[in-house]
């Protein structure tokens, strides 16, 4: 205790300043075994609240999140859309845990939520409970994922002093949710669809380095804009999608379609089964990560070294930031000059046009997909002049960038 609040109420103070005023969105601290011991939410809200969580198996997968030794923020859901986060605070006299939510990623329709309410009906309690968090919902925080995850990753990053990024947020994919994602008046198809291209196009190429592209498309778009009566039923058609379209993009990617189809039914199959958003999430991600890495082994130069892919592998994960040859020969345990000689000898290409090529390649994608000026890509690839990087785009591809941008839109 001190100045006459405990840890878990200093640390909610200071998670709930980090929380525009505007903003609305509830934190839980609770011990390992489930008790929750401080809450930021509305004290009439709390025990329905509370009863939810337990009723949709949050306390069994906060004992297990509690158990495991990655300690990354994990998202939770529930048949009825809601949303939770878990992080945790670590100390030597012993860790507590948070519970970040519940959120909905749009406002809750009172008659879906009935429907998928009805089977927590088995008695008299529960009809009570039931109706009362059928009250307490339109009161919930909505916003979309893309808002959610920050915030989570905010909290995280605040209690653990860690730097973690949106790829480190496990079931970080399209939060195709309860919900479509925005009226249809204000989703710019054009940018989706650049989006989604780009998206594909890492499927395509087996490139490792997505989390940036995937990003911007779940921003954009949070999946298929159907409205339904089943909100779980909702996620596992925008997922279901979803994978058809990257198994598509990875068999035009050079995955054979005896290894890609068996695989998308798989995973549609796992979607189909699955009785929890939070478990779809996982899953989502989990799919299109293993897609690339299928494309990207396939792709890979079976007459390539271990050491002279390990080197191509980290260039393609570190195209935001300078390369230097004798980085990657201290990466290999090679000299410079034998790396620069095997590299040559294996893949055709100078360590310095690999380099390029790949940034060039990355830099198609940026200008059909976003509206980054060819200054912000310049920098964003880390060439040391805009003008270095036109020159080299114009070598590589017979055009400049905003030649390219506009013949390719």
């Amino acid at each position: 205790m001190e100045n006459g609040m405990t840890r878990a109420e200093r640390n909610l103070i200071l998670l709930q300043s980090l929380i525009p005023k505007n903003e609305k969105i509830y934190v839980w601290c609770c011990r390992p075994e489930g008790d929750f011991i401080a809450a930021s939410c509305p004290e009439e809200d709390r025990p329905v609240l509370e009863e939810a969580f337990r009723r949709f198996e949050g306390l069994e997968r906060l004992a297990q999140y509690a158990a495991q030794a990655d300690k990354r923020p994990v998202l939770l859901g529930s048949p009825i859309g809601m949303q939770w986060a878990l992080s945790y605070e670590p100390d030597r006299n012993g860790a507590l845990y948070f519970v970040v939510g519940p959120v909905f990623y749009d406002a809750p329709r009172p008659e879906r939520l009935r429907r998928a309410l009805q089977p927590c009906i088995q008695d008299r309690e529960s009809a009570d409970w039931v109706a009362a968090l059928a009250a307490t919902l339109p009161r919930l925080p909505v916003m979309t994922y893309a808002i959610f995850s920050r915030y989570v990753l905010m909290i995280h990053n605040t209690l653990t002093d860690q730097q973690l990024g949106l790829d480190a947020l496990k079931g970080d994919l399209p939060q195709n949710g309860p919900s479509a994602a925005l009226p249809v008046g204000v989703r710019d198809r054009s940018k989706i669809y650049a989006a989604e291209q780009a998206m594909l196009e890492m499927v395509r190429t087996g490139n490792i380095n997505y989390h940036a592209v995937l990003q911007r498309s779940v921003q954009l778009s949070p999946g298929v804009p159907v409205q339904g009566q089943d909100p779980l039923r909702q996620m596992k058609t925008s997922i279901i999608v979803f994978t058809t379209l990257v198994c598509r993009a990875a068999m035009e990617g050079g995955l054979s379609p005896e290894v890609a189809y068996p695989l998308g039914d798989s995973y549609i199959q796992s979607a189909e089964n699955s009785q929890d958003s939070g478990e779809l999430n996982a899953l989502a991600s989990t799919m299109y990560h293993d897609f690339i890495y299928r494309v990207h082994h396939v792709r890979t130069n079976p007459t390539c070294s271990h050491a002279v892919q390990k080197v191509c592998d980290y260039i393609d994960m570190s195209l935001d930031r300078p390369i230097r040859t004798a980085d990657l020969a201290a990466l290999v345990g090679y000299t410079e000059y034998y790396l620069t000689e095997k590299f040559k000898k294996e893949t055709g290409q100078s360590v310095s046009q690999y380099i390029r090529a790949a940034k060039i390649a990355r830099a198609k994608v940026l200008l059909t997909s976003t509206a980054l000026s060819v200054r912000d890509i310049a920098e964003r690839l880390a060439f040391n002049t805009p003008n270095y990087f036109i020159q080299s785009f114009r070598a590589l591809e017979g055009l400049t960038p905003a030649q390219y941008r506009k013949q390719n839109r």
